[in-house]
């Protein structure tokens, strides 16, 4: 993600707790500490560069394009230069919360995918008590230093509960510490159908409405997830997918909303018949969505529960 990437509708607090420090150590110092070349950190206003030798040096940017003529190499730094992040993609109560978290320090094998036990690197509570946590992250992909978790919640959860997790990040060279933390309410479910009235009735078009980043692949076009990609299931045994013509579907996916919202969006109705069978008022009904793209090649399954008006 998915992926998923959050892209979350939820109210979200990121807490970064870092103290004071004084100026960097010099790159001399920060290679006597085990420091690799290419991970050195500069003072603020200043380009790491590679000299013709390999060794590092921090110079001001306005002479680093000189530098550069005289053959050094300015190194372009993706993670140690940005904060380091909990990213949420938003989760409903009885399912999971798939998230990330962007930490280059935990990304050693730079020619493969890093697989991290998290002990002791986080803390997950519903509402102040702990719960237990997955045992691994993943790394999403090579050298990517960003990881996929994915946090199952008990069945005891319920709307409006607050999910809070805590990524107690591990100090480096300079002895700084931070805590990292994101709290999720469980406000709205992954999937959401939107009806005109409070059920769906029979024969009365309402809109089927799924927050899907990892579906959102051109950030400049409208994407579309395929209608045989849901699975409706019904009183009876009824078990087809929306891309049954009984459903009469606007379209044959679910449209995007605009570019990049990562909302995806279709307008069906409920038929009276569906492979033979009648479809009763008060019968209960199911809409799945089976989430195949995340990082740990797991499949995350979506449900919405409805009932015929």
């Amino acid at each position: 993600m998915k992926l998923f990437q959050v892209l979350i509708i939820f109210t979200v607090f990121l807490v970064a707790i870092q103290p004071a420090l004084a100026d960097i150590e010099s790159p001399k110092k920060q290679m006597k500490l085990g420091v690799l070349p290419e991970k050195i950190t500069c003072n603020e206003g200043l380009v790491l560069m590679l000299k013709t030798s390999g060794m590092p040096a921090c110079v001001k940017s306005a002479t680093a394009e000189k530098l550069e003529e005289r053959g050094w190499k300015q190194i372009i730094q993706k993670f140690e230069k940005a904060e380091k992040e909990i990213e949420t993609i938003p989760a409903s109560q009885s399912t999971t919360v798939n998230f990330y978290i962007s930490d280059d320090d935990l990304n050693t094998s730079h020619s493969g995918v890093d697989v991290v036990n998290i002990e002791d690197l986080f803390e997950f509570t519903i509402n102040g008590v702990p719960i237990q946590g997955p045992e691994t992250m993943i790394e999403t992909g090579t050298d990517t230093g960003k990881f996929y978790l994915k946090l199952d919640l008990p069945d005891t959860v319920k709307q409006d509960d607050v999910v809070l997790i805590r990524y107690l990040d591990q100090s480096d060279y300079s002895g700084e510490k931070r805590v990292l933390t994101k709290s999720i309410a469980l406000t709205k479910t992954f999937a959401k159908v939107e009806t005109s009235g409070e059920n769906s009735r029979i024969g009365h078009e309402f809109t089927l409405r799924i927050y899907e980043p990892d579906a959102n692949r051109d950030s400049k076009d409208e994407d579309k997830i395929s209608l045989s990609s849901f699975e409706y299931r019904g009183d009876g045994g009824i078990r087809t997918t929306l891309a049954n013509p009984k459903f009469d579907a606007n379209s044959w996916a679910l449209i995007e909303t605009g570019p990049n919202t990562s909302t995806f969006e279709v307008k069906i109705k409920i038929p009276r018949e569906l492979d033979g069978k009648t479809i009763h008022i008060g019968d209960k009904y199911e809409i799945r969505y089976i989430d195949r793209s995340t990082p740990s090649e797991t499949e995350e399954k979506i449900i919405f529960k409805g009932r015929i008006g």
